[in-house]
């Protein structure tokens, strides 16, 4: 008899697209903060 295969627990594939999703709102916010100061610069100067 075979015994029944357990299914990996669903809460470790969330924790990992958090990760990802965390990561990627960092780089966006980045980006966005570099991209703001930049105007902000470029404004001080009259550019």
């Amino acid at each position: 008899m075979s015994t029944a295969k357990k299914k990996p627990p669903i809460t470790s594939k969330t924790k990992q697209q958090q990760q990802v999703n965390k990561k990627a709102l960092i780089w966006i916010g980045s980006i966005l903060a570099v991209i703001v100061i930049a105007v902000g610069v470029l404004l001080v100067l009259n550019v």
